[in-house]
């Protein structure tokens, strides 16, 4: 049992206490700044928040932009020597063959329709060809010998899905390869997808069997050097950019 004098002497310890630890410093002081926080003015942007920021932008990977494939030809062959290929052996009278990969070269209404058929084609519905088909006698020509009233008709009757999805495939197979200029100066002047249409089957290169092999089969190819020629799908366009026919045959 404590008396009121013990109590008296308790009363100044405390505040004893409290004096004692602030003269030697015991009681946390406040966290040190750094140095470039202590010279930032206000108002100025923290370097380590930027550089934070700047690190999560590098970190992060570009969206993939969804799209229809690129018009130009995926056999681009460094422009093909100035964008051009003479080649030996042609089926036209064993004359050059000048096989085009640069479409910048082809006159602005070609490069336009064939960009065109390329977005068609890569929908995956077909009948966003019609309108770039036209009408009457400047239909483009999907069959060979009597015309038909539906082209469209016709590609899905010669696909070998309902749908005509494989027909589509095979234009943008076709349409991404080299091409040829031919009848220069005629009615039958037009810009030809592939450029095997008019080549010597029998004189391909490597690397050109290959690229025509991206279109048909070996047994297909082995078929056309026997037949004398190219007689798969090619695709033709005026220079006034008219889609004239897409066909099969010799």
């Amino acid at each position: 049992m404590h008396t009121g004098k013990d109590k008296a002497p308790r009363r100044l310890i405390a505040p004893l206490l409290v004096a004692l630890c602030a003269g030697a410093g015991i009681f946390a002081a406040p966290a040190a700044f750094a140095l470039s926080e202590l010279h930032k003015a206000p108002g100025q942007p923290d370097p380590q928040a930027t550089d934070q920021k700047n690190t999560q932008q590098t970190q992060t990977p570009p969206a993939a932009t969804p799209g229809v494939p690129m018009p130009d030809p995926l056999v681009n062959k460094d422009h093909a020597a100035q964008s051009t290929d003479k080649t030996p052996g042609a089926s036209d009278g064993g004359k050059p063959v000048d096989v085009i990969y640069d479409i910048t070269k082809v006159p602005e209404p070609v490069r336009k329709m064939r960009e065109q058929i390329v977005e068609a084609a890569a929908s995956g519905d077909l009948e966003r060809l019609r309108p770039l088909m036209g009408t009457g006698a400047q239909q483009t020509q999907v069959s060979v010998g009597q015309p038909t009233d539906d082209p469209i008709g016709t590609l899905k009757d010669l696909s070998g899905d309902p749908d005509g999805d494989e027909i589509l495939a095979i234009i943008l197979d076709v349409i991404s390869t080299g091409f040829v200029h031919v009848g220069a100066g005629t009615a039958d002047e037009a810009y030809v997808w592939p450029y095997f249409a008019e080549k010597d089957l029998k004189a391909l290169t490597p690397p050109e069997r290959v690229e025509l092999l991206r279109i048909v089969t070996a047994g297909d190819l082995s078929d056309m050097q026997e037949f004398g020629g190219y007689n798969f799908y090619r695709l033709g366009i005026a220079p006034d950019g008219k889609w004239k026919f897409f066909t099969a045959g010799d």
